[in-house]
C-alpha cells in the first residue's frame, strides 16, 4: 500500500457488506487503501469478506436493527481502527405488494433496517466523522446513504419500500446542510435496477407478479464504483445525489 492510494489511512464502515453492493463497495474502499470494517448479521460470510481484502478488514456480525447494535459497532471500529471516515449505509431490504392486505410484519422489518437502522449508524457515527473531517488525512469525511428510485417515484405495490426511501432522502439532505460546512459530506445513491437479493426476498406470488422487464440490469460493482467516486471526491468539492440506471431503464 502506497500513500498514492486515494484511501490511505481512512476508516469505512459498509453495512449490508455481505453480499451485494455492500460486498462490492467494500472491496473498492479496500483497493483504494481504506481499512474497512464489514457489518453485517451473517458473520460467516463476513469473515470470508475479511479474508480476500486482509489484514486491513474488520468484520463484526450485528443485527442493526437493534438499537443497541449501531451504537456497539461504531465503538468497535474506531476502537480497532482509530477513527471512522466514512460511513456507507447499504444495508436495506424491499418487500413489495399492495397496500390493502399487507403483512404489517414486512412493513416493520422495512421501517426497522431502511429507517431506523441507518438513523441510528448515523447518529452513532456523526461525532466521529466530524473529528475525522478536522484532521488528516483528508480533511474531510463522508455518509453515503443507499436510498432507490423508489426514493423519487412512489408507484403501486411499493407503497411502503417509497416512504421508506423517500426518508432517507430527506433525512440525508436535512442532515448534509447542518453538517457540510464542517466538510462532512452527505451523499445520496439512488440504483436503479440492480442484480441482488432484494426482489427473492418478496414473498412467492409477489415475486412472481413482478414485471422484471427484459434489459440488462446494472451489477453490484456499478453502484460500488458510483459510491467510491463520491468519497475520492477533492476536499471542496461534494456530490450530493447520484441517481443511476441501467441504460435501458426507463422509469
Amino acid at each position: 500500500m502506497t500513500d498514492s492510494l486515494r484511501l490511505h489511512s481512512t476508516v469505512a464502515l459498509v453495512t449490508g457488506a455481505s453480499s451485494g453492493i455492500g460486498e462490492a463497495t467494500a472491496l473498492a474502499l479496500a483497493a483504494e487503501g481504506a481499512t474497512v470494517a464489514l457489518v453485517a448479521r451473517r458473520g460467516e460470510r463476513l469473515q470470508a469478506l475479511a479474508g480476500r481484502i486482509g489484514e486491513r478488514a474488520l468484520a463484526i456480525a450485528a443485527d442493526l436493527t437493534d438499537p443497541a447494535e449501531p451504537p456497539r459497532v461504531i465503538e468497535e471500529v474506531v476502537a480497532g481502527a482509530g477513527r471512522l471516515d466514512i460511513l456507507v449505509n447499504n444495508a436495506g431490504v424491499m418487500l413489495l405488494g399492495p397496500i390493502e392486505g399487507a403483512p404489517l410484519e414486512e412493513w416493520e422489518r422495512m421501517i426497522d433496517l431502511n429507517v431506523r437502522a441507518l438513523v441510528h449508524c448515523a447518529h452513532a457515527a456523526l461525532p466521529h466523522l466530524l473529528a475525522a473531517a478536522a484532521q488528516g488525512p483528508r480533511n474531510v469525511s463522508d455518509m453515503v446513504n443507499i436510498s432507490s428510485v423508489a426514493g423519487r417515484t412512489a408507484r403501486s405495490g411499493g407503497g411502503m419500500y417509497n416512504l421508506t426511501k423517500w426518508g432517507v432522502g430527506a433525512f440525508s439532505e436535512s442532515l448534509r446542510q447542518e453538517v457540510t460546512a464542517r466538510h462532512v459530506r452527505v451523499g445520496l445513491i439512488e440504483p436503479g435496477a440492480t442484480e441482488s437479493e432484494l426482489v427473492e426476498q418478496n414473498r412467492p406470488e409477489i415475486v412472481a407478479s413482478l414485471a422484471l422487464g427484459g434489459f440488462e440490469r446494472m451489477q453490484s460493482a456499478d453502484i460500488a464504483d458510483a459510491i467510491l467516486y463520491m468519497v475520492t471526491r477533492p476536499r471542496h468539492v461534494a456530490v450530493n445525489e447520484m441517481l443511476i440506471r441501467p441504460t435501458e431503464q426507463e422509469r
